[in-house]
């Protein structure tokens, strides 16, 4: 694409991998030129939910884990195999990532643990007839059907105490309250991962944390192209063209607490990422619990545009549901291997694979991931680090009785040595434990039951100047909670906004390949 641009201009609102992956395409799809690029930012970072921050001394904290898959992310890989290695010269980011988890595959032997601290065999999936019935009709099922339903509205409540529930919902954090249609989706786009669910094989895994891994790549990738990042500054409201239109002629900022207008003039482009599952998240440490935010500056912002021009959705559905969309997750840095070699004897599954492990009696749902060492960068050969969650954070430990969001990080480890029978070991383990909770509100707000306008649409009907791009946006038959849906609403913002003929990589439909009904069906039935 030949085009002079002149002094266009285009403003991103937030500064996670979909507006970083929006900059790319600009640049590589569209010529674009970098300094005409802004990427506004609220934090002092850049990153978004793919965060992954601290160091040894204070204690390593990533909010939370982000499962990528080889067949489901489409434009993701696509993306990063023209992204250069910032680590290895002559590979692209892609290349880098498939050689790691080529070396160190995630093959998960202790997927569930019972409350006796016994390994589950989980080969059967624990269905009924009436499970597996449910099952394929919601696959059948249009979306219009299921409307605002939630999954405990389809499935009776056997469905929730098999083994599969267990290992799904926790692989993907569903809640029994959570929307039918986003479990459908997930159904059908992750069809050919059920056979496997139980070992986590189709997980592919970067060599560090995904700031480390992909955030860091993306920005030294853009940075010397010109891009302007505009970091610690507020985007608070947009001003609007009169008429039926959605035109935006204006952005209201604060920056160090001064109030300011960014003019919008013809021609230029502002690409908003609308409501954050990570925004209101809040820490703790080994002495205190995390606090619980309120609405931030994304949810704000979205309700005061929404509230301007009909078809900028309803962030309502996902911001006004905190009990139904929180959960809590901790990391915790040792400075020894202490943990990680017991936990390697007692799950089988070798260091640094990554593999889930869920206690399924758990009053708190806990689950804690082993990855790599090191995850972060800056980690000393000598530190390990693992990572966390409950999605029961209100309900009352089996060790510890109090409920885990009251809990300090000291406490949450007692909690989890409890149901690892790790007892013996207590004083050993603790004697250099550093766990930091998080509580987040909105963490699984995307999978609230919805109506279809409930999120906009990527370039909503109207607009000449204005996308959406994010986790909240609509982009029909994919999956929120990834990599893939802000990487691909990006690319969609991008290229419809500059008229840009180029196909966006498809959606693999493995439901319509006959190889992996039958091997899902034969799954079912194990």
């Amino acid at each position: 694409m030949n085009k002079e641009y002149g002094n266009e201009q285009v403003y991103f609102v937030g500064g996670g991998i979909a507006s970083l992956a929006g900059a790319a395409y600009l640049v590589r799809d569209c010529n674009f030129p970098g300094q005409n690029i802004h990427i506004i930012e609220e934090m002092k970072i850049l990153g978004g939910s793919n965060d992954g921050a601290g160091d040894a001394q204070h204690g390593y904290v990533i909010r939370g884990g982000r499962m990528l898959n080889d067949e489901t992310y489409e434009n993701l890989w696509e993306l990063l195999s023209t992204i250069p290695s910032i680590d290895q010269p002559g590979l692209t980011l892609r290349e880098e990532i498939v050689q790691f988890d080529e070396s160190n595959p995630t093959r998960g032997q202790a997927r569930l643990i019972d409350s006796a601290g016994v390994v589950q065999d989980v080969t059967s999936m624990g269905f009924d007839m009436a499970d597996r019935l449910a099952l394929g009709k919601l696959i059948i099922t249009p979306e219009p059907a299921l409307g605002t339903l939630r999954i405990n509205d389809w499935f009776g409540p056997h469905f929730f105490t098999t083994n599969f529930w267990y290992m799904w919902a926790t692989t993907f954090a569903f809640q029994p309250w959570h929307s039918a249609v986003e479990f459908k989706r997930y159904m059908l786009r992750f069809m050919h991962e059920f056979p496997r669910i139980q070992t986590l094989e189709g997980v592919t895994r970067t060599p560090y944390n995904q700031y480390d891994s992909i955030i860091l790549p993306l920005h030294q990738y853009l940075e010397p192209l010109g891009v302007d990042f505009t970091l610690k500054c507020t985007v608070t409201d947009l001003e609007f063209k009169e008429g039926d239109g959605i035109t935006v002629t204006a952005m209201k900022v604060v920056r160090a607490g001064v109030e300011d207008t960014i003019q919008v003039h013809e021609g230029d482009r502002v690409i908003v990422t609308n409501g954050s599952m990570t925004e209101g998240s809040s820490l703790g440490s080994m002495t205190s619990a995390p606090g619980m935010n309120g609405k931030g500056s994304s949810w704000k912002l979205w309700e005061t545009i929404a509230a301007k021009k009909p078809g900028l959705g309803n962030p309502s559905s996902f911001d006004d549901h905190v009990d139904e969309s929180k959960w809590e997750s901790f990391t915790v840095t040792f400075q020894d291997s202490k943990f990680f070699d017991l936990m390697e004897k007692f799950t089988r599954n070798r260091a640094g694979t990554g593999a889930l492990v869920t206690f399924k009696d758990s009053s708190w749902l806990m689950s804690v991931v082993l990855a790599f060492q090191p995850h972060f960068r800056n980690q000393p050969e000598h530190v390990r680090v693992f990572w966390g969650y409950g999605l029961y954070p209100d309900k009352v430990g089996d060790y510890v009785h109090k409920k885990m969001c009251d809990c300090t990080g000291e406490e949450i480890m007692e909690e989890l040595i409890g149901h690892l029978h790790f007892e013996a070991h207590k004083e050993e383990i603790m004697a250099t434990a550093n766990c930091i909770p998080c509580m987040m509100p909105y963490i699984t707000s995307q999978f609230m039951p919805r109506l279809n306008s409930d999120r906009p649409q990527v370039v909503p009907e109207g607009s000449t100047n204005l996308a959406f791009i994010g986790q909240y946006c609509e982009i029909p038959d994919d999956i929120v909670f990834t990599e893939e849906y802000s990487v691909r609403a990006a690319r969609i913002a991008v290229y419809t906004l500059f008229g840009l003929n180029r196909p966006v990589e498809p959606i693999n439909a493995y439901q319509h390949d006959v190889r992996t009904l039958f091997s899902s069906l034969v799954t079912s039935f194990r």
